[in-house]
């Protein structure tokens, strides 16, 4: 849903949520443009519905890009442009938390860009990171790309990489990371969370010294006194 000011990040589970994930020209949200956004739907923990389209971005995708998602400039010759695909998609969630992974740092930055852009408004959904649940809730994995955790959880990866496919590994995992919040292991419960968002709290320097700081940061700025 559109609003004035954008949503917060709040790694929790819910059990309504939209999983969505973008394809992009590059990894810039100053500059590169969206090229395939898909998303599904979960009520009281089951899929109801998925959307996905291919996005024409009005410029020619590089090939480096086309080499990790494999969409070329012939696939989204004659898809919609960004401003329909987006507006379709904010149809779609409704006012559902959003569900994603590294959605902080990297989709939402797009998300936010492009609702601004075309319609003078923000994104208001709340949303969560599956990225940064996994680093509170699973300290000891060590890697935490969105295949590292579909093999860990006994998912299939294959296909990652296109916006549908790593929807649907997402949402399997963040189904797995919910049991995992209700009952943490011993490493996860002595890792400091954020009590605002539940990323984990990690130590800064300040101008007044060291202090702990939400790593979901500028989403989440909640501080404490070391």
């Amino acid at each position: 849903m559109l609003g004035e000011t954008p949503g917060k990040m709040k790694n929790i589970y819910v059990p309504n949520y939209v999983i969505f994930d973008l394809e992009t020209t590059g990894v810039s949200p100053a500059y590169d443009e969206v090229v395939e956004i898909s998303a599904i739907k979960v009520i009281n923990g089951v899929v109801t519905d998925e959307f996905s389209t291919l996005v024409n971005p009005d410029r020619s995708i590089p090939y480096s890009a086309s080499e990790i998602n494999g969409i070329t400039d012939a696939m989204v010759k004659d898809a919609p442009r960004f401003e329909e695909a987006l507006k379709d998609f904010i149809d779609f969630a409704g006012d559902l938390t959003l569900v994603g992974h590294n959605i902080n740092s990297f989709d939402m930055k797009f998300i936010w860009r492009d609702t601004v852009r075309y319609f003078g408004q923000t994104i208001a959904n709340d949303y969560a990171d599956t990225l940064s649940i996994a680093r509170a809730y699973l300290p000891g994995l060590g890697h935490y790309t969105l295949s590292d955790l579909a093999r860990y959880y006994g998912v299939d990866p294959s296909g990652a990489h296109r916006a549908l496919c790593d929807c649907r590994m997402d949402q399997v995992i963040y189904e797995c990371l919910a049991k995992e919040m209700e009952q943490p292991s011993e490493a996860a419960k002595r890792v400091k969370k954020c009590p605002q968002c539940g990323s984990i709290m990690k130590l800064r320097n300040g101008k007044f010294g060291e202090f702990w700081g939400c790593s979901g940061y500028p989403a989440c700025k909640y501080t404490l006194k070391k």
